[in-house]
């Protein structure tokens, strides 16, 4: 799964992801791996790893991850080739979800490539490109599906839905701020629109204004443009995430406290990009290894049981599963059983986030 970094230039999109890489490269038990110069690994913040650790005495520990890429410069014409943007494009077309840095602060020791801070207009200059090459596609598509509704009716439906989503484009709505039944759903996921991948604004902030970003004029206009086109925004200063990013786990609550901050914008951003993309975590244990697995919202036992090892998968019999909440509360898994807590779960389970799981399977 890939999460694309965008923004214009000079907003801090390359110390975010610079932050990003850093605070992999602290992760003692995931070092931060380099896929090639832009992409970047980095582990999923989840406190139950270290409690569950702490439990079964363990010798490792494996957090779930998320890749992160940094995407090629833009600027206005992308969608025509102008500049990087047919690196751009084709950059973003393989990301699962974006991630968009928008500046909302002040400062005159850093140009702005328009001129001024305006993070509407910013936000508008990279939508349009994305808009305009999803028109581009669509157009294709259209073409191509009146020439096959000759034959089968059944592209009928596939223009009508293609239509609308131009039609909302033309009016400066992306595919995913638009509403949709479970069968155009299925066949919109199929066109791999660009305006349709999920997206997170980064409202990158000065300092002075972190703790009171409510009441920031530039948060207040980015969240209301996010509102409508059902985005999330995360205010958070990448001047700050740099220094946390070089910190050890230590230091950084101290310096976190010292803010007064609770988490670090970063580990809220790893985390709500790892929920963006429709995913969860279950979790297994033992000495010689607690760990977190990644797998889509909705897998049922036996495909989570693949994830470990096909073989478990093939075998399955049964899933021993207890929430962590619950397992914590016992204290161990012995108490667990002697309560009843462990449950006993078939093929149709579907896993939920957090089940601590003990596949039994017979190859």
């Amino acid at each position: 799964m890939k999460i694309g970094i965008v923004g214009l230039p000079n907003v801090g999109k390359s110390t975010l992801f610079n932050s990003i890489t850093k605070a992999g490269a602290e992760c003692a038990n995931y070092p931060f791996c380099t896929i090639e110069p832009n992409v970047g690994v980095v582990a999923v913040p989840d406190e139950r790893l270290e409690n569950l650790g702490k439990m079964y005495n363990t010798k490792k520990i494996t957090p779930a991850v998320v890749e992160f890429v940094d995407i090629a410069g833009l600027v206005k014409g992308a969608s025509k080739g102008e500049g990087l943007g047919n690196k751009f494009l084709s950059n973003i077309r393989e990301t699962d979800a974006i991630v968009e840095v928008v500046r909302c602060f002040e400062d005159s020791n850093i140009v702005h490539v328009d001129g001024n801070v305006d993070p509407i207009r910013d936000i508008e200059t990279i939508n349009l490109e994305l808009i305009f090459a999803d028109i581009e596609t669509i157009d294709r598509r259209i073409d191509k599906a009146v020439k096959m509704l000759k034959a089968d009716k059944k592209y009928e439906f596939e223009i009508n839905l293609l239509k609308k989503i131009k039609l909302g484009l033309e009016n400066g709505m992306p595919a995913r701020s638009l509403e949709y039944n479970e069968e155009e759903k299925e066949l919109l996921n199929e066109m791999f629109l660009l305006t349709s991948k999920p997206l997170i604004y980064i409202a990158n902030v000065s300092e002075d204004v972190l703790l009171d970003v409510e009441n920031d004029e530039f948060v207040k206009k980015v969240k209301e443009y996010a509102k409508h086109e059902k985005s999330e925004v995360i205010p958070l200063c990448v001047k700050i995430e740099e220094e946390l990013s070089s910190l050890d786990s230590n230091d950084k609550k101290e310096m976190l406290e010292a803010i007064g901050l609770k988490e670090a914008g970063l580990d809220i951003l790893i985390k709500k990009s790892y929920d963006l993309l429709g995913l969860m975590s279950f979790l297994t244990a033992g000495e010689p290894e607690v760990r977190a697995w990644t797998i889509k919202k909705g897998t049922k036992a036996p495909e989570a049981a693949g994830k470990i090892h096909s073989d478990i998968q093939r075998g399955f019999i049964k899933a021993e599963i207890i929430s962590y909440d619950e397992l914590i509360k016992e204290g161990s898994m012995v108490a667990a059983k002697e309560k009843g807590l462990v449950r006993q779960e078939g093929k149709d389970y579907i896993m939920q986030e957090g089940d601590v799981v003990l596949f039994r399977f017979n190859v």
